[in-house]
């Protein structure tokens, strides 16, 4: 009850700092200020010069939602208007809430960071079978080294696996097998297999799926009732999701995800993700022990780029930022404290999170367009100061970029 209570409060102190931000100054983490006026200007500048079809956007001040407003089109098709609670694919923001998830049954005593998977299991991991082949893990069976994969590995990026097996250097292959690039623990290496494995152990652990815990234990009780892991066109939702758009502004067709998954298959709206963001910078979902843990660089990032041939290329581009991964987010360093990011990328949407819990400062853009990140930069130097996050190793190349494209 005194949960209920508290959040209650909280929705309605989102309800009074968002109408006096709409007509406000909005703070930066540099000491500068903006108008909403001037964010909207801003906003549909970039928009209309990079040919973006939809964006929309919140900024936090104080660890309040104090500006939000979506602009452009939920479908260029039909001309249907982008609003705060349409409903987008979320594509990879879908890590960071099921890394909070994690970290609520770790204080619960369900799961430990530092002990191996394999330990939770009834048997060896290889052996289970899948309704669907292409999940499973037949493929590592010899190859011992999953026995060393933990929890902490896997919200960290570290656990060898590749991104997804089915991205080859060949391109798209359904049937690719799983395998280690590098030895579990060793570097840095985006993947959602990684996190696809810890789902798979923790829902066997808790005898529950990550749909039904997510909503018992972050969605309902933050108000999130536009958020689900299960992304399909749900009739009560019918024409409130928004269409992903290519650089052409052609319709992506919509793919609906019908199995819950804690890599990548949350559908959110701008209002609710904000909710989210706000709860984290508010320390209201976990101990404060527990974020301070989430967001401690427990790897550092060398690479050149996050992506592509250049991610396996070193350099000491971002040394002056302290690039790293924590648990389930990126984290940076900045004169105005630490920076914790997550961002969102699928064909068709582009969306990108950063808070600054020190400040109470955050930003949140969700686009569905390709060329959403394109005015990334220049959004996040606009709103909140932000000159900090790794544009490059990210591959946010402004439209406007002189310099030749990196590669891919």
């Amino acid at each position: 009850m005194f949960k209920q209570i508290l959040y209650s409060v909280s929705a309605i102190l989102f309800c009074i700092n968002f109408s006096l931000g709409q007509e406000g100054v909005i703070q930066k983490i540099d000491g500068g200020k903006i108008t909403s006026v001037e964010i909207e200007e801003a906003v549909k500048r970039l928009m209309d010069t990079a040919d973006v079809t939809g964006l929309a956007i919140s900024v936090l001040n104080n660890n309040q939602v104090v500006y939000q407003k979506a602009f452009g089109l939920r479908n260029a098709v039909e001309k249907d208007i982008l609003k705060e609670n349409t409903i987008f694919y979320g594509a990879s923001l879908s890590k960071a809430v099921f890394s909070v998830l994690v970290m609520q049954l770790v204080e619960e005593g369900i799961i430990d960071l530092d002990t191996p998977l394999q330990n939770y299991l009834e048997k060896p991991l290889p052996d289970y079978e899948f309704s669907k082949s292409w999940k499973g893990y037949h493929h590592l069976k010899g190859d011992k080294r999953y026995e060393k994969i933990t929890a902490r590995m896997c919200l960290t990026h570290t656990t060898g696996f590749p991104n997804w097996r089915f991205l080859t250097n060949r391109g798209h292959d359904p049937q690719g097998e799983l395998y280690f690039q590098f030895e579990p623990g060793a570097r840095y290496s985006y993947s959602g297999e990684g996190l696809s494995l810890l789902q798979f152990v923790i829902e066997g652990i808790t005898g529950k799926g990550l749909e039904e815990m997510a909503q018992e234990r972050i969605f309902r009780p933050l108000s999130m009732d536009r958020t689900s892991y299960i992304y399909v066109l749900r009739e009560k939702f019918k024409g409130q999701y928004a269409y992903g758009h290519t650089k052409n502004q052609t319709l992506v067709p919509f793919d609906e995800a019908d199995d819950a998954g804690a890599a990548g298959s949350l559908g959110t709206s701008l209002a609710d993700y904000s909710r989210f963001l706000q709860a984290v910078l508010d320390q209201k979902l976990l101990q404060k022990e527990s974020y301070n843990e989430m967001f401690k660089q427990q790897i550092s990032i060398k690479s050149k780029q996050q992506f592509g041939p250049n991610a396996l290329v070193e350099t000491s581009e971002n040394e002056d930022i302290d690039l790293g991964y924590g648990l389930g987010w990126g984290v940076l360093d900045t004169p105005y404290g630490k920076g914790i990011f997550k961002e969102g990328h699928s064909e068709g949407f582009q969306h990108y999170s950063i808070i600054f819990p020190e400040t109470g400062i955050g930003v949140l853009i969700l686009s569905n367009s390709d060329n959403g990140e394109s005015i990334f930069k220049e959004l996040l130097e606009k709103t909140i100061g932000d000159t900090f996050t790794p544009w490059k190793w990210e591959n946010y190349i402004p439209y406007d970029y002189e310099n030749e494209p990196l590669e891919n």
